[in-house]
Order: C-alpha cells, then sequence, then structure tokens
C-alpha cells in the first residue's frame, strides 16, 4: 500500500530549502495573482525570503480568502490534559521522561470534574490529550474516558501516542472525531536528536499515523510542526505535502494545520535547549508566522488553521483577521489543571492567560463570533 513515507524519500531536505531560498520577487508575484489554484511550488515562493516584502498584500489576500469560506467566524476549543505520563525521552516537552516532575493519571471522578469545568466555560469542542504511556495510558484508559467525556461535549478531539488503524476505528464508534498528530520536524536526519528513547524515535511508524487515521476514517485529521526545532520554512513545505497527499488519497477527511512554536517548559530554557547541543536556533519571529499563516490560507482557502495560547495576546489579537479559524482559550496543560492541581506539571507554559469569556470578548470588539458549538452527534 501507498503511504506517505514513499513520498517522503523522493524529496532531499537540503534540495528543498535551496528552492525556497532561491525564490525571487517574480515568483512570489506569479504566485499572489495567479487565477487557478496554488500549487506546492507557489506555496515554496509565498513562504520564501523574497515574500516579505510582499506580507502586507499575503495578509489582505487571505483575510479575504478566510471571510469568503468562513465567514467572520473563530471557533473555540480547548485541551484537557488526562496524564503527563510519558515513556518518551522528548528534549523541547516538559512531559519528557527524564523530567524528575510529579505524574498524573486521572481518575473516572477527576475526569469528570474536569468535564463538568470546562464546560461551565461554554466550551463544545475539547481535545484530550496525554503522554505517551502505552502501557498505563492505552486503549483500555481511552475506550472508557471517551465514555466519561462524551456526554458533555459536541465535538471530542485527541493529541495522543499514535495507534493502530483498528484501534482508531474503535474509537471513531465510540465518538471521536478528530486526531491531531504532529511530525514535530519532517528532517529524518535531525528527528533521532530530538527523540532518542521511546517509542516517539520510531519515524516512520509516526509518518504514516495519519495514513492509517485516514483509512479508519477519521472526520478531521490536525497536521502541524513545532516551529523552532528546524529550519521552518523547509519543515513547513513537507507539511505542506503531507497535507496534500492525505488530501487526494483520504479525501473524505477534513484537515487542519496548526502552528505550535516551542515554549520554556519544565527543565527546558529555550536559550540553553539550543546551547547544549540540541540543535541550531530556528526560532520564527512573529512576521514570519504571520507570513506561513497566510502562505497556508492562500495554498487552500478550505483548510482549517489554528493557533494556541502558546502565543501572545498581542500576536493572538492581530492574527484572528488573518485567516486563522480556530483558537483555544482558558488552557492549562497539566492533567487536573482546571479543577483540581494547579502547581507547575505543564507541558509547556501557556502565553496568552485570558480567559474563555476575555478571548470571546476580544473576538466580538474585532467583529467576529465565537463559535462554540457548530454541529451535533444526532445531524
Amino acid at each position: 500500500m501507498f503511504i506517505f513515507s514513499e513520498i517522503l524519500k523522493k524529496h532531499d531536505w537540503i534540495e528543498i530549502r535551496d528552492s525556497i531560498q532561491s525564490k525571487t520577487a517574480s515568483d512570489v508575484e506569479a504566485a499572489l495573482y495567479k487565477h487557478t489554484p496554488r500549487s506546492l511550488g507557489d506555496f515554496q515562493a509565498l513562504i520564501s525570503p523574497a515574500a516579505a516584502p510582499y506580507l502586507e498584500e499575503m495578509a489582505q489576500m487571505s483575510s479575504a480568502a478566510a471571510k469568503k469560506r468562513f465567514g467572520k467566524t473563530i471557533q473555540m476549543y480547548i485541551p484537557l490534559y488526562l496524564s503527563n505520563e510519558c515513556q518518551n525521552i522528548c528534549t523541547y516537552c516538559g512531559f519528557s521522561y527524564h523530567n524528575k516532575i510529579k505524574r498524573i493519571t486521572l481518575k473516572d471522578e477527576e475526569i469528570v470534574r474536569e468535564a463538568e469545568a470546562i464546560k461551565k466555560m461554554g466550551f463544545e469542542h475539547v481535545l484530550l490529550v496525554t503522554g505517551e504511556a502505552g502501557k498505563k495510558v492505552s486503549m483500555p484508559y481511552f475506550k472508557h474516558a471517551l465514555s466519561l467525556i462524551r456526554p458533555f461535549f459536541s465535538n471530542i478531539s485527541m493529541e495522543v501516542q499514535p495507534l493502530e488503524e483498528e484501534e482508531y476505528a474503535e474509537l471513531i464508534r465510540l465518538g471521536l472525531h478528530s486526531v491531531f498528530i504532529y511530525q514535530e520536524t519532517y528532517n529524518r536526519e535531525s528527528y533521532s536528536k530530538y527523540h532518542p528513547k521511546g517509542k516517539k524515535s520510531n519515524f516512520d511508524y509516526r509518518l504514516i499515523t495519519p495514513d492509517r487515521l485516514g483509512r479508519a476514517g477519521i472526520f478531521k485529521i490536525g497536521l502541524g510542526v513545532l516551529l523552532g526545532l528546524e529550519e521552518w520554512r523547509t519543515d513547513s513545505f513537507f507539511c505542506a505535502l503531507h497535507l496534500k497527499y492525505l488530501q487526494k488519497n483520504y479525501w473524505q477527511t477534513k484537515y487542519s494545520v496548526s502552528f505550535p512554536r516551542l515554549r520554556p517548559a519544565a527543565g527546558i530554557q529555550l536559550g540553553s535547549f539550543f546551547e547544549n547541543g540540541n540543535g541550531t536556533s530556528h526560532f520564527i519571529t512573529d512576521r514570519e508566522l504571520v507570513q506561513l499563516i497566510c502562505a497556508y490560507r492562500l495554498l487552500d482557502p478550505d483548510i482549517e488553521l489554528s493557533v494556541s495560547t502558546r502565543e501572545s495576546r498581542n500576536f493572538r489579537d492581530h492574527i484572528v483577521k488573518l485567516g486563522v479559524t480556530s483558537i483555544s482559550a482558558g488552557s492549562r496543560t497539566n492533567p487536573g489543571g482546571y479543577s483540581l492541581y494547579h502547581e507547575s506539571l505543564e507541558q509547556f507554559e501557556i502565553n496568552d492567560d485570558r480567559t474563555p469569556s476575555e478571548v470571546a470578548s476580544m473576538l466580538e470588539k474585532q467583529g467576529y463570533q465565537a463559535v462554540w458549538k457548530d454541529w451535533d452527534r444526532n445531524l
């Protein structure tokens, strides 16, 4: 069976990086003003350094495309962390196995308390998150957690360890709507540097997880790279390549792209992260992130684009009008963070700490509607 790993082997990281860097102003203008759907070559031009002077025009076009497709609406969601147990060593993550933090996996009554607390905030879209601990937090736990949480919410997504196709199919039957699976980086050669131990160190198994999801019939798949690990333009091209492959082969599934940037976490300071040999600094600036988001919107007017509370309130206030379609609010990144445990057990530090109502008010002031619920299970 043809899978994305076969596609990836046909593309060389260095060649793609050099191709993006070689784009000219003429390439950018051709990508901006074409009347047919934009190609991955156009995407390269739009994320290239040559596109930087065109950012204002890109932003206007991106805003118009998003309004035409989605109107002036922003989907609201919130993460619910069920466990910070993890058997992986990931050099950028607060849940990493080598970090000496208190480990918690929520029990039944704790899950219900968290669900009740989130429900009171007004949310109908919830994202269930765990570390990757296959023995303690696996299919039996996921199935039971879904049964407890499903009565509270119209839309349930997951961001957990990669599973098998038949396991995804079973969770879908139990009410799972979407799965977010980030490759972190598509640079095969450097991937092991950031993931030296645990099941996540298997690059190809993680890479073809969206294939398993597509075959299982999931409603929506979320993709993304961890911005800051590797050179963002090249990594983002490969994410877009992955997106287009999935859209062609699993056309009945919807897709979203998220833009997580590296954040400080337990045992991890970003300055020392790079100084200690984890890699070369590839920080993406706010202006570059706006360019990337607009490039995705111009590549695909129908794609869902999401920005989380990793970003500052100032950035999120301004990006609302430029092409994103969903944002989180009021997020806690530790298990039990809404009703039980408020000590520092976070996966990473959030940046925008406003309440959901404050974020909704911000959207309203900009003429946008915060959408808490947009469909029913029985429809």
